[in-house]
């Protein structure tokens, strides 16, 4: 299988730690891809018409896409793990990946906003409502999906320890941990998991 692919995107990070969680790190290339919302990758754009990364391809020649589809799809051979397969834990596992993507979706806005939009374009408005859906995703996760969280490693808890990273990368000074101790206890924890440390975001 090959992966396009950007070390610092948490989308793929996310894809990533599910591979090495699941033990198909080896068995997936790395296809070096920058891609932007200004200048789309050819060579992506001619297996996923978005452009955007991560996209997969398989060994016939599919292409899989976005994060979700593809962690599902590593997460099914051999066997669902991270996925539960049915019933309150797969909603809630689900739900929780959601929360972390909007979060995460919110936080790339940010970075569109304040590094590649020409400055006299910036919206100081539209970056600080994204910041408000951040802040308020993280407040979420302190106190209504800590259990979750703590409990079996699922695709929920990747995706917000791929979110919470991903603020430590581009925004350090955001200041998510700021009264949120069990929280950023638990992603203390998660973060020094092999696959976190193997896929921290490089500029």
């Amino acid at each position: 299988m090959k992966l396009f692919f950007a070390a610092a995107s948490p989308y793929v990070r996310k894809v990533l730690v599910v591979a090495r969680e699941r033990g198909l790190d080896e068995r997936i290339t790395l296809v070096p891809a920058a891609a932007s919302p200004v200048a789309r990758n050819p060579e992506v754009v001619a297996h996923n018409p978005s452009g955007k990364i991560p996209t997969l391809l398989l060994d016939d020649g599919t292409a899989l896409y976005d994060s979700r589809v593809i962690a599902e799809y590593l997460d099914a051979i051999d066997g669902p793990r991270l996925f539960p397969a049915a019933g309150a834990a797969r909603w809630s596992a689900l739900c929780l990946q959601s929360l972390a993507d909007e979060m995460t979706g919110a936080a790339l806005l940010m970075r569109y906003e304040t590094v590649l939009r020409p400055e006299q374009l910036r919206w100081a408005e539209w970056t600080e409502g994204q910041k408000a859906k951040v802040l308020s995703s993280v407040a979420q996760l302190e106190e209504t999906w800590l259990e979750a969280l703590t409990g079996e490693i699922t695709i929920g808890s990747i995706a917000a320890g791929c979110a919470l990273g991903y603020l430590d990368f581009r925004f350090p000074t955001i200041g998510w941990r700021t009264g949120r101790d069990r929280l950023a206890a638990w992603y203390e924890t998660f973060a020094v998991r092999p696959s976190m440390q193997a896929t921290a975001p490089t500029a």
